[in-house]
């Protein structure tokens, strides 16, 4: 199916009333973002990255890329992709050169985006003019016209106005905005078990009997919002998000593969082929954290062309990004911590501990699968002391 034809809007004299009015279409929710690139946005990447700041991203890949390349344009395609967006004005548009301009027509061809540029110049530039002789596009001068481009249908717009719970664009999430969230599906975060590759056709978690920790909802949405706004990698914010909802270990995450997760991020399979913990299990996951989901397949799509990989890893096999927990606790994340010592009258405030990651074994079948180093945090909600097997003398 072929993508919508490509608008360019040209406003004669420069009037602030159409940018203003891009600038008020830009919503995450209803799929309509606006990007305004900077006055020193000259090359691709730099391009690429005002898209990530435009999708509520930040703008640069942490890590150390082969040949020094940043896959940001891939990375943006991934996001575009899975929140989904479906209108992207872009203003500024005379400015750019034909690579500019190629870039988003592939972005558009990829993504199947309605792509809108704005130029804010009596005619069309040629480099413009150019680029825009092999694909199908409008012109157009009048406002209103222009003004139903940059927002969409009217249906699309009250749609988004009723969702509220998209994190996407939120500013944070009342008294959680700067606090510590503690999960108790952190704390079995941290394994050094073996989980070999597995290929079988896992059930559901429910069928096993196996029920993760859940969250308020209100710590849910805050939790949706630090993970969509902590990374570009969307590998990393979907690693995360799997084991903030299904309690599982770094050695049960590193088992996944990329067709272990619906291409609709509607589930994910991990997998326990020693049954070590509660064996391979499908795992449905909430809507907050299938775009994440998403936008970690549709990464290893674009980037190889194949499903075998696996899912939380980076296709474009970076180094230096941080580890899971270094992670977490840079979005200010941890599983509960021991109890503070009281504090005495008359004594300055000391800076907090460093976070404690336990070693539970609360999910696994036998005491001696794991050793277990609480360090003082509590278990998990529902856990019960394994007993030894009895063990005639």
């Amino acid at each position: 199916m072929s993508p919508p034809p490509v608008t360019v809007v040209i406003d004669r004299n420069d009037d602030a009333l159409h940018t203003h009015t891009a600038l008020a279409a830009h919503h995450l929710p209803s799929g309509r973002i606006t990007l305004h690139p900077g006055p020193g946005t000259t090359s691709e990447r730099a391009l690429a990255h005002d898209l990530l700041a435009a999708l509520g991203k930040p703008p640069l890949l942490p890590g150390r890329f082969p040949a020094g390349r940043q896959p940001v344009w891939e990375a943006a395609t991934a996001w575009i992709t899975a929140l989904p967006v479906t209108h992207l004005t872009v203003l500024r548009a005379h400015r750019f050169i034909a690579r500019h301009t190629e870039r988003l027509l592939q972005l558009r061809a990829l993504t199947g985006i309605r792509l809108t540029l704005v130029c804010h110049r009596p005619h069309l530039p040629a480099a413009l003019h150019q680029a825009l002789q092999t694909v199908d596009h409008t012109v157009t001068t009048d406002f209103a016209t222009a003004r139903r481009h940059y927002y969409g249908s009217p249906a699309a717009v009250r749609l988004a106005a009723a969702d509220a719970d998209w994190p996407g664009g939120e500013s944070g999430t009342g008294v959680l905005r700067r606090r510590w969230i503690s999960l108790p599906a952190l704390t079995t975060l941290m394994s050094f078990e073996n989980s070999p590759v597995c290929t079988c056709a896992a059930p559901l978690a429910r069928e096993r009997g196996f029920v993760p920790p859940a969250m308020p909802a209100l710590t849910e949405r805050e939790v949706a919002r630090r993970l969509h706004a902590g990374t570009a990698h969307p590998y990393l914010a979907a690693e995360l998000a799997t084991a903030c909802f299904t309690a599982a270990s770094t050695s049960q995450l590193a088992t996944a593969r990329v067709q272990d997760a619906a291409l609709d991020g509607s589930t994910v399979t991990l997998h326990d082929r020693h049954n070590v913990r509660q064996g391979c299990m499908t795992h449905t996951v909430p809507d907050w954290a299938r775009p994440l989901l998403r936008a970690a397949v549709f990464t290893h799509l674009l980037a190889t062309g194949t499903s075998s990989g696996k899912l939380f890893s980076d296709p474009h096999n970076s180094t230096g990004l941080p580890y899971l927990p270094d992670f977490a606790e840079q979005l200010k994340l941890r599983p509960p911590q021991p109890p503070r010592p009281k504090r005495r009258k008359n004594t300055g405030r000391k800076p907090p501990p460093p976070t404690v990651w336990p070693l539970s074994n609360a999910h696994h079948h036998l005491p001696w699968t794991m050793p277990e180093d609480m360090r003082g945090c509590p278990q998990p909600p529902g856990y019960k002391p394994k007993r030894t097997p009895f063990t005639r003398q």
